[in-house]
């Protein structure tokens, strides 16, 4: 019998925490509630989630911070959960390497829907294993770029980079398809998969993210194209 996957739940709101437990419960998931920041960082060691369920708005260290600190050790997704609707709180979330946003209230199904997509995209990133790229087949090579789909990996300039799945899924994405242009929304149906309810600020935070791990190079680049979208642009 497979082992049922974990989800840590984080919220101050004991009625909003037991709800969602019970949501997830009856989708057999194993879930655990703690209810603020310091109580979480202690507790997901031992209880290493699948994911985490991540209000914004905690008692001492907010949610921002926990994922900050989350994200200095570890890629396990986080979806965080928020009042606040604005702009600015979606993009710093994602900026801090949240894998999604959900405003409150939100329904039930959402959040199912939501845990389910997010853990599909993870599950689908084995482990790495040592055997060379070539023979992983699902990977694109630039001078100084390897791009493996297969195993999750980014090798740039000789060394291996960290990054979450969906920034690689939006890298491979980008680099198989040289010099073609893609607009926000046909990267967001094409990297997150299902009708992402936010808005394309999201594909900037990505890009932005990338750009700051994966430099341009003299052989190819990240360009904007301004006013429709990105491509990955290869220099002849």
């Amino acid at each position: 019998m497979a082992e049922k996957q974990k989800i840590l739940i984080v919220d101050d709101d004991a009625n909003i925490a037991e709800l969602i437990s019970l949501y997830l419960a009856k989708e057999c998931y194993e879930t655990q509630i703690v209810g603020d920041g310091e109580e979480a960082l202690r507790v997901f060691p031992v209880f290493k989630p699948n994911l985490i369920l991540l209000d914004l708005m905690l008692p001492g260290i907010d949610g921002y911070q926990v994922c900050r600190e989350l994200r200095a050790s570890s890629q396990v997704p986080i979806i965080m959960l928020s009042a606040k609707g604005e702009i600015f709180d979606k993009v710093l979330g994602l900026e801090l390497g949240a894998d999604d946003y959900m405003i409150k209230p939100f329904d039930s199904k959402e959040l199912v829907a939501r845990v389910k997509a997010v853990l599909r995209r993870y599950q689908a990133a084995p482990a790495a294993s040592s055997a060379s790229l070539e023979q992983q087949g699902n990977y694109v090579e630039y001078p100084d770029l390897i791009v493996n789909l297969t195993n999750y990996s980014v090798t740039y300039m000789g060394h291996s980079i960290e990054m979450p799945p969906k920034e690689l899924e939006l890298l491979y994405f980008l680099a198989s398809s040289p010099n073609q242009v893609f607009t926000r929304e046909q990267l967001l149906d094409n990297i997150w998969g299902y009708e992402y309810i936010g808005d394309t600020r999201t594909v900037d935070v990505h890009i932005k993210r990338l750009r700051e791990k994966i430099k341009d190079h003299q052989n190819w680049a990240l360009t904007t194209v301004w006013g429709i979208g990105y491509k990955f642009e290869v220099k002849r």
